[in-house]
């Protein structure tokens, strides 16, 4: 039994469920495979890698034949077909859609062949066939995928299938006609309990199997016997948005400063308990021959009162510094009901008024923050599909999501735009050719520390308590945005073996 802070239901990949191939339910054509660093990505319902043509415009893939949906029908081309045409259908309006918005169409060349045909070369394609596919009688009829049967009755090829659901509770059987294998897991009972605290006071009662907790709660549980706490690395970052339009946020004195001025190393001991990295781009170390081990910003609060000396800003007899009559004064919010978010906002606010810069906290629910994007700052959260630095970077960083209407409100938060930035992040984009990529993403870090356009602050590591057993799990992987027991280390429970 694990106990969980998300909702239960809203099970349909065509309305974005599972994008990074957590679903239980559900296979995609590719799954990941553990390993350090960047996951592998191997055949699932594919039967071999996917193969690219010379310029990364089509891709095609060849399926894995005798393959069954829990309905007893049979998996063949056309189901890949429709899941992907109605995720990119406007009627679908699916969560999803703009994140696979390089897709052309996809076709099926015969029973066992798929095609993705492209608008652009795009290198990173794989990491878009991670999402479950649903069989096609299930969306032949467009409409809205939120309304859609397959979120309370989902209907995949996976190792599981639902067998119960009700709002606080879902009961998950083994497939036993599993494509790789009956699970030897037979089932898992998934609970819905909002409070952390709640759900820790439960692990501890014994009630539980495991639950996700934040990283100073979990720790509570270090040295508890018959339990264990789990942390898994992760390029879920945390960072500060600054709005360009703000008459504060929008200088770059100010944002070089703050990032000069952000003590991240204090920021995991003491808000993360130890369980984190500090992030000063959105590409973490795990990302090998990508990431820019020189792209940081060094603690110097000195240099960071130096920097906003020589732009104007000088300070007052209250310790706020002024330029222009504007005082150095910003907001930033962050949502009301996550406690390592206002850890992280409270820091980064004492950080900030060390170097004469006042910042408000307000917090808030997500449907008050939105529309307020633009105006004030928000305590962030990203790393949504890091398993390529393209998904992990380019919607953060570039600037054709200035534009209204394109890709999700949060994409390029802070609404900043940088030449040099978008160049390098559109080569490596089209490339399929390693060294080019890893050298154009280091490019654009090394662009990034010159020209700042949010305060990365951490990457967290994700925390889980589970009771200890004689199951032998496969180790950890490196975890998306999204966390909880679908992640940790049920993340590949349908492979767990018992001596």
């Amino acid at each position: 039994m694990l106990a969980d802070g998300h909702q239960l239901g809203g099970f349909n990949p065509v309305a974005g469920y599972g994008p990074a191939g957590e679903a239980k339910m559900f296979d995609g054509l590719l799954r990941l495979s553990s390993g350090e660093g960047i996951p592998n990505l191997v055949p699932a319902l594919a039967a071999d890698d996917p193969t690219p043509n010379t310029d990364a415009t089509e891709w095609t893939v060849t399926l894995r034949e005798g393959v069954l949906f829990h309905d007893g029908s049979e998996f063949t081309a056309r189901d890949v077909v429709a899941t992907y045409d109605a995720i990119l259908d406007p009627a679908s309006a699916s969560e999803a859609r703009s994140s696979f918005e390089m897709i052309r169409t996809v076709e099926a060349v015969d029973d066992t062949t798929v095609r993705f045909v492209l608008d652009y070369p795009y290198a990173a394609l794989p990491t878009k066939m991670l999402i479950g596919i649903v069989p096609s009688h299930t969306v032949a009829e467009p409409g809205l995928a939120t309304e859609s049967p397959l979120n309370t009755t989902p209907i995949g090829t996976g190792p599981y299938k639902l067998s119960r659901l009700s709002p606080h509770r879902a009961v998950l059987e083994a497939n036993n006609d599993y494509w790789d294998g009956e699970p030897e897991v037979s089932s898992l009972t998934l609970l819905y309990v909002p409070d952390d605290n709640t759900r820790a006071q439960r692990m501890a009662s014994g009630e539980l199997d495991g639950t996700t907790l934040p990283p100073q709660l979990a720790n509570t549980f270090a040295n508890r016997d018959g339990m264990s706490v789990y942390s898994h690395s992760s390029a879920d970052w945390r960072g500060v948005s600054m709005p360009s339009d703000h008459p504060v946020t929008g200088d770059a004195a100010i944002r070089l400063a703050l990032n000069r001025a952000t003590n991240r190393n204090v920021m995991v001991d003491n808000v993360l308990a130890g369980f984190g990295r500090p992030a000063h781009t959105p590409f973490p170390p795990d990302f090998g021959a990508f990431h820019n081990p020189d792209a940081v910003f060094n603690f110097d609060q000195a240099e960071a009162r130096n920097i906003l000396d020589d732009a104007g800003w000088i300070e007052e007899s209250d310790g706020i510094r002024v330029r222009d009559g504007q005082r150095a004064e910003f907001t930033v919010m962050y949502n009301s009901v996550d406690t390592v978010r206002r850890d992280l906002a409270q820091a980064f606010a004492s950080d900030a008024l060390a170097i004469g810069v006042e910042v408000n906290l307000e917090a808030l629910s997500w449907d008050r923050i939105t529309p307020r994007i633009e105006q004030d700052a928000i305590l962030l959260g990203g790393g949504d599909e890091p398993f390529d630095p393209d998904t992990q970077g380019y919607k953060t960083l570039h600037s054709q999501y200035l534009d209204s209407g394109v890709g999700s409100v949060f994409d390029n938060a802070s609404r900043h735009a940088n030449p040099s930035i978008d160049e390098a992040l559109d080569v490596a984009r089209r490339s399929i050719d390693e060294q080019e990529r890893a050298e154009q993403y280091r490019a654009v870090q090394e662009a990034y520390i010159d020209d700042p356009s949010y305060v990365f602050l951490t990457f967290l590591d994700h925390t889980y308590v589970a009771k200890d057993s004689d199951w032998t799990m496969s180790g950890p992987i490196l975890e998306p945005h999204s966390h909880g027991v679908t992640w940790g280390p049920w993340w590949s429970v349908q492979t767990w073996t018992r001596d």
